[in-house]
């Protein structure tokens, strides 16, 4: 009676228990070979992840802040020249029955220094600002340390600096003994801003109440900017009117703008510079997968006694391409998920430095992976058909 051998079958675990061999054996090798994976994979994450920690931040922002507030600045005119809004353009623009606030600043000539004795060209770029007392309502602001302008303070020189502004002053804490040089006469200082992201101007301006600049600083009483906070369900027709509203006799004269849309605009902007970060990943995760396919092919050649032998004791051609197939891809994925984790901790303590919160989207961990185990198979494949293809005599010759 014949007697039909047939080939041992080899259930999962000892599949990956053998295709682990080759990495327990020389262990250096396949940690640089998996590092080069780590570091595309953990390009990635880190770059995806901070960005969209960015986007969360601005989300959360725009949530506290709103969306309503529009910005109505004086434009040019017919021949290229700087044109003006008239006195009562804030009043105007209240009579909107959608408009909840509004509420101005003027640009003056002066400029802001912390002492007399600095050159006049030397001012930093800080602008001095007229300002009603109710600009932080409107602009979503606050009050970092000291106090807010009142209708006491506004009519003489007291001042109130913006975040960046009090930083290039050197001014930590207003005081009734800290004083700044505006046009020729000494404020003091007594409050300090927050930063205030829907008008960055506020926070490189030095605010002074109307009263003051029109006394001390020569102020024509004209608004520059107007802001304007609306219900949410009626801002675009809001920014229809504003306009004409403003200015009815050369509508065409005023900018109307949305601060928040800036906000959007500098995050597409940062999300086409993320884009190209995460290709450079992309390409340290592609230099990562020849490491690995270089590291399997010196493996098969360094154990072809190895294959030999096994292909003598009846493995097939299959048993031995899965084998090393097996080990490319726990190789790759050794690399992968550790640079999912690098890249996780990265996110997590920029974000957490910045203040932001941390956001990783569960599918880029997800695609990273899968990412790397495509790369391992495609790494391993050739070294694994090429072992596969060894005959027994072959292999054992050759050694």
């Amino acid at each position: 009676m014949l007697t039909v051998l047939r080939p041992a079958r080899l259930a999962a675990p000892d599949v990956l228990r053998v295709g682990a061999t080759g990495l327990r054996t020389r262990p250096l090798r396949a940690v640089l070979s998996a590092l080069g994976i780590a570091i595309g994979i953990a390009a990635m994450v880190a770059v995806v992840g901070i960005s969209s920690s960015s986007r969360a931040e601005l989300d959360r922002t725009l949530a506290t802040l709103g969306t309503n507030l529009l910005r109505v600045a004086p434009g040019t005119d017919l021949f290229g020249e700087a044109a003006s809004l008239p006195p009562e353009s804030v009043e105007m623009v209240r009579r909107i029955a959608p408009v909840e606030t509004a509420t101005s600043v003027a640009l003056l000539k002066a400029k802001a220094y912390r002492t007399d004795l600095v050159p006049a060209g030397e001012s930093g770029g800080i602008g001095v600002y007229a300002t009603d007392l109710d600009l932080l309502e409107s602009i979503g602001g606050s009050v970092a340390q000291g106090a807010w302008l009142t209708e006491a303070t506004s009519q003489f020189p007291a001042v109130v600096l913006g975040h960046t502004t009090a930083e290039r002053l050197g001014i930590s804490a207003p005081d009734p003994a800290v004083k700044v040089w505006i046009g020729g006469e000494w404020f003091t200082v007594v409050g300090i801003l927050d930063p205030v992201p829907l008008a960055p101007e506020v926070d490189l301006g030095a605010l002074v109440g109307r009263e003051a600049a029109a006394e001390y600083l020569g102020w024509d009483e004209l608004p520059t900017t107007i802001f304007t906070r609306t219900r949410e369900d009626a801002v675009e027709q809001v920014r229809s009117v504003l306009g004409p509203t403003a200015n009815p006799q050369a509508p065409n004269e005023v900018d109307v703008s949305r601060p928040s849309d800036a906000l959007a605009a500098q995050q597409a902007t940062d999300e086409a510079f993320t884009g190209l970060l995460v290709g450079l990943g992309a390409v340290a995760l592609l230099v990562g997968g020849i490491g690995v396919a270089n590291t399997m092919v010196i493996s098969v050649l360094e154990r072809r006694a190895e294959i030999g032998l096994r292909r003598s004791l009846g493995a097939t051609r299959g048993q031995i391409r899965g084998q090393f197939l097996v080990e490319s891809l726990v190789l790759s994925l050794m690399g992968g998920a550790a640079g999912v984790l690098i890249g996780v901790g990265i996110t997590a303590g920029y974000a957490t430095s910045q203040g932001w919160p941390v956001a990783v989207p569960p599918v880029v961990a997800a695609g990273g992976l899968v990412a790397t185990l495509a790369i391992g198979a495609v790494a391993g494949l050739y070294p694994a058909v090429r072992a596969a293809r060894m005959a027994p005599t072959e292999a054992l010759a050759a050694v």
